[in-house]
């Protein structure tokens, strides 16, 4: 028998993605361009980069996907599902072919 929460109970939510997915919390917008110039409210430079929050199972066991917890990725946005969890709308459900590049930290020689 599954107990129910008693009303007023705050219950914890997650967001884990299945399949092939991973959640991405995007990078904020960039509101000044390279040159220092403002760009008013409405017009904002999309960015199509983010952070690992979580990978699926799936993603996790298959070798061919190097894409880890916390990695800061490039991803194509047109198959994103955006998740309406936080006020901001930052989180997104990727599927792992739309992830194309993970950014590293070159290691010097002799680590």
């Amino acid at each position: 028998m599954t107990q129910r929460p008693k009303e007023g109970t705050k219950r914890l939510e997650t967001v884990e993605p299945v399949g092939k997915r991973v959640l991405i919390r995007k990078d904020e917008d960039k509101k000044i361009t390279k040159v220092g110039i403002h760009l008013p409210d409405k017009m904002e430079i999309p960015t199509l980069t983010g952070r690992v929050v979580a990978v699926s199972s799936q993603v996790e066991r298959d070798p061919d996907y190097s894409v880890e917890r916390y990695d800061r990725v490039l991803f194509h946005p047109k198959h994103a599902i955006p998740v309406d969890f936080e006020g901001d709308n930052r989180l997104y459900v990727v599927p792992i072919e739309d992830v194309v590049a993970v950014f590293r930290s070159a290691s010097s020689a002799g680590d």
